[in-house]
């Protein structure tokens, strides 16, 4: 008797293992993956991306993205090389993937509230701790992010598929590139180069021979004051439009429209009721960071919990990542970083964090103690947040500490702080090597040889960043300034202060406005979830509303015009957008970024007068 034709057959139904499949499929167990030249080259990129990110993200608030750039600068630093018979073999498509992943590790060391901790540190209380155990702090940190990130991969990745949008799109641009076909690779790497040299003359010029003037201003008066005074005026700073071009432009149009309701209408009106005293930006942002920082804290706090399908899976799939796999070996174990990596790495690592939390910033043993699992816990949140969403949740963790040790730990301004830092370093590099092992998973990667990858990265980042910071921020006090506005680190001194000395000191001015924020804040964040489709590009970003209120007016309207050109030519010429807009806007951010710290050197060195 035959079978019914329309029965399922159990065997085409059943659904396949996604781990037997990668290794059958995907997985080259034959090429190589992290090399010598790779690791060297990966810090060469990434120590030179985490200057850029440094003085990106004192002028504007953010950390840029590094696996794009630094996949399409070793390409065509390669191709280079070879034209230059300096190297024989090209750069592989699996080098590449490891390469990117040091220089990730490197290059994000500004972010996860690194520096808008140190910042924020020498903001409220002047201390500065020596440059080598801080080179270990933010190195440890990151190291414990990583191998948090060893017992959640295969249920995130492997198993559950999570998309990790730039590690998807990371893997694709190295697919295109490396591809002869596709011809996209040295274009990209062209683009790429000619921004940046652009950048980089314009900085010289602009900088270092006084021959461009900073800022351009608008000859029309505001309350008896030019709009310059206002910091309302047109910079000549590239970076700031490259910067623009990486947002969506939802942000972009939300930090024009922060901008000027910030210094045209609210900081006026400040001035005719006393609450300001002069027309600059260092008394405005004085009053106006409270409210920014309100809406900043209560929004990301606000889509947090909305979240919560993706909170609660974090931490009821820890029972399945720590359990026995007892379906039957795909041959996967192998390959995979060993779980015993993990508990390990945070046995070793964790003991130092204390140690030097209690060193270097007075914070109680046991208070470290409970801030180092709590961190880990984080971090495997933020992890799973950053698949599902791309968007790491360090600014709503970080106050979730700040107000978690304001309680435990009472007037501890330095402990408030750093311990957040542990939350956001350990959560953002846990969420950083997941995302590269994504592009690894889509290309065949060695999992092992990623994570040995990342952790040379975050040696080199943290080797760069302190030394780079006291270079270009030798006095706290420029910190919060027009030159280096540095809002993260004016709204974590401000979050501190509020969560450790207590609400009831500030003045009533500033409690209104925290309170005004915070509904705000709330208010953006419910539109933004539950405005209909049609009408959801029309809400304001929280984001961008904030961190227009602490930065000046002039930054909010070139981030505008960089997002604003960037839109432009996708909607007109989406092939060509492709192609150009991330290139060019990373190399206009490196290219001015690098040429502004050797222009610092100089300065300090008196080769240039400042």
């Amino acid at each position: 008797m035959s079978a019914d034709p329309s029965s399922p057959s159990p065997v085409t139904n059943a659904k396949p293992d996604p781990e037997t499949e990668w290794l059958a499929r995907t997985y080259r167990p034959n090429e190589v993956n992290l090399t010598i030249r790779a690791v060297t080259v990966g810090m060469l990129i990434g120590g030179a991306m985490c200057l850029s990110n440094l003085y990106v993200f004192f002028k504007t608030g953010w950390s840029m993205g590094v696996t794009l750039t630094a996949c399409i600068l070793a390409f065509g630093a390669f191709q280079a090389l070879q034209a230059l018979r300096i190297v024989k073999k090209p750069l592989t498509v699996l080098e590449n993937n490891a390469l990117t992943t040091v220089a990730s590790g490197a290059g994000y060391m500004t972010g996860g509230g690194n520096m808008a901790a140190f910042g924020a540190l020498l903001m409220v209380t002047t201390m500065r701790p020596p440059s080598l155990p801080m080179i270990a702090w933010f190195a440890l940190i990151a190291a414990l992010g990583v191998f948090a990130a060893i017992p959640i991969k295969r249920q995130l990745i492997n198993r559950e598929g999570l998309a990790f949008p730039t590690g998807t799109a990371t893997a694709e641009t190295i697919k295109s590139i490396h591809d002869a076909a596709a011809g996209g690779g040295a274009s990209k790497a062209a683009w790429l180069a000619g921004a940046a040299i652009f950048g980089a003359v314009l900085a010289w010029f602009r900088d270092a021979w006084k021959m461009i003037p900073g800022t351009f201003g608008v000859p029309i008066s505001l309350a008896g004051k030019s709009l310059a005074e206002w910091t309302l005026s047109f910079k000549a700073e590239v970076v700031l439009l490259g910067g623009g071009a990486l947002m969506s432009f939802r942000t972009g149009w939300s930090l024009l429209l922060g901008g000027v309701l910030t210094y045209a209408v609210l900081a006026p009106a400040l001035l005719a009721h006393g609450f300001i005293t002069s027309v600059s930006y260092k008394a405005i942002v004085a009053w106006t960071l409270w409210p920014g920082a309100a809406i900043l804290v209560a929004s990301g706090l606000t889509s947090f919990a909305f979240d919560y399908k993706s909170v609660a899976r974090s931490f009821t799939g820890l029972t399945r990542i720590f359990s026995r796999n007892k379906e039957a070996d795909t041959g996967i174990a192998a390959i995979e970083c060993p779980d015993w990596w993990f508990p390990t790495g945070f046995l070793i690592l964790g003991p130092l964090v204390v140690l030097l939390m209690a060193w270097l910033f007075q914070i109680p043993w046991w208070a470290g103690v409970i801030a180092v699992p709590l961190a880990v816990l984080m971090g495997f949140v933020a992890a799973r947040v950053t698949g599902e969403t791309d968007v790491t949740p360090t600014k709503s963790l970080g106050p979730v500490t700040q107000l978690l040790y304001g309680v435990i730990t009472p007037g501890n301004l330095s402990g408030n702080i750093m311990s957040a830092n542990v939350t956001g370093g350990i959560g953002l590099h846990a969420a950083d090597l997941l995302t590269t092992l994504k592009t690894g998973w889509l290309l065949g990667a060695k999992p092992r040889h990623q994570l040995y990858a990342q952790l040379f990265g975050v040696v080199a980042g943290a080797a760069v960043v302190v030394p780079a910071f006291n270079l270009i921020i030798p006095d706290p006090s420029v910190l919060g300034g027009e030159t280096w506005p540095a809002p993260s680190c004016v709204v974590w001194a401000g979050v501190s202060k509020a969560f450790s000395g207590g609400i009831g000191a500030l003045l009533p001015s500033s409690k209104t406005a925290i309170m005004v924020g915070l509904a705000l804040g709330v208010a953006l964040a419910l539109l933004e979830k539950f405005a209909p489709r049609p009408l959801k590009p029309f809400v304001p970003s929280a984001s961008g509303i904030g961190i227009a209120m602490v930065v000046p007016g002039s930054n909010s309207i070139a981030m505008f015009l960089g997002a604003a050109i960037a839109e432009a030519v996708r909607r007109v010429r989406p092939a060509l957008a492709e192609k150009t807009v991330v290139p060019v806007a990373s190399g206009l951010i490196a290219g001015e970024s690098l040429m502004g710290i050797v222009i610092a050197l100089l300065i300090v060195s008196g080769v240039i007068a400042k």
